[in-house]
C-alpha cells in the first residue's frame, strides 16, 4: 500500500470519526464525568470496536446486511434500542459529581461499563457495517493480499480514532472545570438527548439510504 493512499484513508478518516456520533458523545460525556484518565477505558471500546467492524466487513458481514432486510433490521433495532438506552441514562444522570453514586461504583466494574458502552454503542450500529464496506474497497489494491492491506488501515482507522476521542473527553474534562456540578449535569443532558435523537435516526435509517 503506498504512503499517498494511506495519508489520504487516514485524512478521510480522522474527518469521518471527528464528526458528532454516538462513541464522540460518550468520549465526551465520560471525560466530564471521569476525567480524561478513565474515559480511556471508553477509548479502549471504541478502538476495540473498529477492529470487529473492519475484521467483519473483511470477511463479508457488511455486504451481507447490505443484502439483507432481516438481518440489517436486526442489527437496526439492536442499536437504536442500546443507543436509547444509555441516552436516557444520561438524560436521568444527577450530575458527574455525585459523590455518592462515585463512591459507591466498584472502580473495576465503572471502568468495565465505560468500556462497554462505547464497544456495544459501535458493533450494534449498523451504519458503521455499511460505512466500511462502501470505504475500504477504495483503499484496497485487489491483486495484492487482502489481509495485510485490512490490518494496515484497521491499525490506521484506530489510532485516528483514539486521537479523536482523546481530544472529545479532553474538551469534556475542561469544560466540567468551568461549568461546575450544574453544568456537568446539563451537559450529561445534552449528551443524552442527542444520543436519543441518534437513536430515532437510526430506527428510521434504510438501506438504501447508505
Amino acid at each position: 500500500m503506498q504512503d499517498t493512499t494511506l495519508l489520504v484513508f487516514a485524512a478521510v478518516s480522522l474527518v469521518s470519526t471527528a464528526m458528532p456520533g454516538p462513541t464522540v458523545l460518550l468520549a465526551l460525556a465520560n471525560g466530564s464525568r471521569y476525567g480524561v484518565r478513565r474515559a480511556a477505558y471508553g477509548f479502549a471500546g471504541a478502538v476495540a470496536s473498529d477492529f470487529v467492524l473492519i475484521l467483519a466487513v473483511a470477511a463479508g458481514l457488511g455486504a451481507l446486511l447490505a443484502a439483507s432486510a432481516f438481518w440489517f433490521n436486526v442489527v437496526k433495532w439492536v442499536g437504536a434500542a442500546y443507543l436509547a438506552y444509555v441516552g436516557i441514562r444520561l438524560l436521568l444522570s444527577k450530575g458527574s459529581f455525585d459523590a455518592a453514586t462515585e463512591q459507591a461504583e466498584s472502580a473495576g466494574a465503572a471502568n468495565r461499563t465505560i468500556f462497554l458502552k462505547s464497544f456495544l454503542t459501535a458493533i450494534t450500529n449498523p451504519k458503521g457495517y455499511l460505512f466500511f464496506s462502501a470505504f475500504l474497497p477504495q483503499f484496497i489494491a485487489p491483486s495484492q493480499p487482502l489481509a495485510p492491506q485490512y490490518a494496515t488501515l484497521a491499525v490506521t482507522f484506530a489510532l485516528v480514532d483514539l486521537i479523536v476521542m482523546s481530544g472529545y473527553a479532553l474538551l469534556g474534562a475542561r469544560a466540567i472545570r468551568l461549568l461546575k456540578q450544574a453544568g456537568a449535569r446539563w451537559l450529561e443532558r445534552l449528551c443524552g438527548g442527542m444520543l436519543v435523537a441518534l437513536a430515532g435516526s437510526l430506527a428510521l435509517y434504510r438501506r438504501h439510504a447508505a
